[in-house]
Parts: structure tokens; sequence; C-alpha cells
């Protein structure tokens, strides 16, 4: 028997604007309210305002919250410093991605872990099954936050009018306590777009109130609604990963060129650690495949399970799969990430194209990201 989906508190807005409504993991989240590349470019050149109150909040609190986390996660939590961010992830034991995450410090014994929608159950288990042993509590918070974010070049204007919190001090990948708009609010400065921007974790009693602030303050600014089609198409140009595309249980964080987020210097075991090693060293010395851009030389849109194949030598041999493609706003062309066998992953390496319904469309290879914005 299929449940409901989950209703966001701000449902009521989405569908007063005339949203197109769809099920994304669970929940009925806006797809688009009028023009998707519209939307895209009011992102990129002045401002957007979302909903992403189906990501999932757990709070991880205790003496040992720190060591608990180092230990579940691939990341050095101990490290990060009183309101600052880490993007990290969490894995099996044999290193394939449960999910990527934020890990937000609020206090001293006290972090925020923030999942995919889809993922968010199965991370809370997780979490709740590593943390044995350790003085730390893990609380599932998903009731208790709405989520709203402000990106483009413009939101930093647009948010000094609706609050006195000091945004020129609130660095990238950081989060301050403040008031918006009269609001109690969570204020981070990560992102998924590949621009400046905010997200304002708040109670769910308060969201509508902080949408109609946003939306106010937003107009001189040109700032208006986004649904989830364009967040993607703004991702992709920034060469984000997406779970479910570019991450899954079948990929270490090496696989997926994010060998970066995994920390074997800090001190204890962690989840995946030996899994981990051997990873790291397949892809120093044999890597299956590599990551990278594609963009089209025609005008045909790839698509996630596309086959990449190589053009002019044996006869459509593939050599690679398409993760996630669409057509780019930005660049006035189709793209997509893919993951290609390593001898044809370089930049500009010819003789590589898509196979779309049949047709070897030609397409360049390029280095992530396509789109990266001026500081």
């Amino acid at each position: 028997m299929s449940t409901a989906p989950r209703l966001t508190a701000l449902d009521a807005t989405h569908r007063s604007l005339g949203a197109t409504m769809t099920d994304f993991a669970g929940w009925d989240m806006p797809l688009r309210y009028g023009s998707e590349r519209d939307e895209h470019n009011a992102v990129r050149t002045r401002a957007g305002l979302f909903d992403l109150s189906h990501m999932g909040e757990i709070t991880v609190t205790g003496p040992e919250a720190a060591a608990f986390l180092s230990y579940a996660l691939v990341g050095n939590i101990a490290t990060v410093g009183n309101g600052r961010a880490r993007y990290t992830m969490i894995v099996q034991e044999d290193g394939g991605i449960v999910d990527d995450l934020i890990v937000y410090r609020l206090g001293e014994t006290e972090y925020m872990v923030v999942a995919n929608a889809g993922n968010a159950q199965i991370v809370l288990d997780s979490l709740t099954e590593r943390a044995g042993g350790f003085d730390a509590e893990v609380r599932d918070d998903r009731d208790a936050y709405a989520l709203l974010a402000v990106q483009g070049p413009e939101s930093p204007a647009i948010m000094k009018a609706v609050t006195d919190a000091d945004l020129d001090g609130l660095k990238y990948y950081a989060g301050l306590p403040g008031t918006v708009a009269g609001v109690p609010a969570l204020i981070a400065r990560t992102g998924y777009t590949g621009e400046d921007g905010f997200e304002l974790f708040v109670a769910p009693e308060h969201a509508e109130q902080l949408w109609r602030a946003l939306s106010e303050a937003g107009e001189a600014h040109g700032l208006i609604p986004c649904g989830l089609s364009c967040r993607d198409t703004l991702r992709l140009e920034a060469g984000m990963p997406l779970y479910g595309h570019e991450l899954t249980t079948a990929l270490t964080p090496f696989d997926a060129g994010l060998g970066r987020v995994v920390k074997f210097e800090k001190e204890g075991d962690f989840v995946g650690r030996e899994a981990l090693i051997a990873a790291a060293e397949r892809a120093e010395t044999a890597p299956p495949r590599k990551l990278v851009g594609l963009i089209a030389e025609g005008r045909r849109v790839p698509r996630a399970g596309f086959p990449v194949v190589a053009v002019g030598g044996p006869a459509g041999k593939v050599i690679g799969e398409v993760t996630s493609g669409a057509p780019s706003p930005t660049l006035g062309k189709p793209i997509a990430m893919a993951y290609v066998d390593a001898a044809f992953a370089a930049p500009g390496t010819e003789g590589v194209g898509v196979d779309i319904r049949g047709t070897h469309e030609p397409y360049e290879v390029v280095a992530l990201p396509f789109y990266k914005r001026q500081k």
C-alpha cells in the first residue's frame, strides 16, 4: 500500500503560486513555478528562493559527539570549529557511499548532520547503530526544521535587508544563529547551485512568515521562487554530485573523485577504513573509470543511464555511462556528467560520444565544473 507524500510547511504557499508539484523522495515538492530556464537564469544572475524542507536533519550531542562522528563518517569531525560546517560522507564497511552529508558544529558538544531526503532514514539508522559504545546521543530532528535557501549573486543584499546578523563575517561552509525577519534561524552559507547563498533552518511554524519576508525583500533584486528542476541544472553546471547518480553504494569516494573527503590521518578507527585504503590505492594505480564532464556538439540531450561510446574506434564500444544530463541554460548546449574509462577521461580526448537512442552523438570531454562563478 502506497503512502501519501509528506508535505512541507510551505505546501499551501507553493500551490498558491501555481507550482507544478512532484513526488520527490516521499515528499510533495515544487518542481517548477513557471519556466525552468527563467528560474535557472534568475539564480545565476539575480536570486532564487527554494524550499528545501525535505532534507533530513539529525542532531548529535554528548561529550563524545565529535569522536563518534569521526568514527561513523569518513571526515575528521573533531577538527570542525564552532560555527563551521564540513562536507563529508557516510560509507558502508566495503567503502560504498551511503550518502554525502554536511555536518554543522552548533556548540561545544552539539552537531547537526544534514542528509539527503531519500537517504535520511538510512543515515539515521546507521548513525544510531554506530553510536554504541560512545557517550553521544543521536536524535531525529527532521520534523523540527523547515529549510529555506536564497541563492544567487543578489542573495547577500536580500539577506541584509531582513537580518542584522554578521553576514560579511559568515564564511563559506559556516553557520551562525540569528534572527531573520523576526524569526529565529540558523543561518548557513553553503549551497548547491554554484552561486553564493544562504540556507535558513527555522521552526516549521515560522516558514511561511520567512518566505513572505524574503519574497518582499527580494522583489527589488529580481528574486523569484525556484523549484527542484532548476536546482538540478544549477548543480549539474557546477559539477556537484547527486546521490543516486554520481554517488551510490557501488562507488567509493575515491571512485567518485572525492577521495579528499576521506581523512586517514584522523585519530582512531572509522567505518570503512580498510576498504577505503584499498580503494585509494586502486584509484592511484589503475582507476577503472573517472567522472568527467561532457559537452554536446549537437542539440540532443543525454540522460542518466545512456552509454558513453568510442566513436570511430571499434564500432560502438561502450566506454562509460552518463550519470546526469540536461540542457545547460548558461552554456546554451546539452551537458552531462559521466563515468568513463580512464583512457578516455583527459579533457580534450577525441572520439567520445553518447549513444542517444541508437545514434552516436559526438561529445567533448571537459574538466568539471562546467561553470564557476566569478568571485
